[in-house]
């Protein structure tokens, strides 16, 4: 999938909070809205929010509403999926579905990586572009 593809990619761009631009640098928002730029979905992506806080609900309302179908965390995986997952009590967190793992903008590490295996944390919600 173009998805997939378009975040491997991505891998070792720079992260920056609110970031858009692959010069510039990448948040885990970022990442999900180059990856739908290549995928030819356009979306307004939110800004301006804090690396902390936030709600599933919020987050869920969003997606659903921009046209993507939300799955259990216990559905099967697909490249390309945008996975909602939870890093700490406070942190909400995108990663890109990719083979055999998943991409993502690591803050820590200052970059986008890719993680192969299981997602690096507990699965919250997964989302997938519907086909008309």
């Amino acid at each position: 999938m173009k998805m997939a593809e378009k975040a491997v990619s991505l891998c070792g761009a720079q992260f920056c909070l609110h970031g858009r631009d692959e010069a510039a640098g990448l948040d885990c928002i970022g990442l999900a809205e180059q990856c739908l730029i290549a995928a030819h979905f356009e979306c307004d992506v939110p800004n301006g929010y804090s690396i902390r806080g936030g709600s599933e609900e919020a987050i869920s309302a969003f997606m659903t509403e921009t046209g993507f179908e939300r799955f259990p965390p216990t559905a099967e995986l697909c490249e390309g999926d945008i996975v909602l997952v939870r890093p700490s009590p406070v942190q909400w967190h995108f990663l890109i579905r990719a083979q055999d793992g998943f991409v993502h903008a690591h803050a820590g590490l200052g970059k986008v990586v890719f993680c192969p295996g299981d997602a690096p944390w507990p699965i919250v919600s997964i989302f997938r572009l519907t086909e008309d």
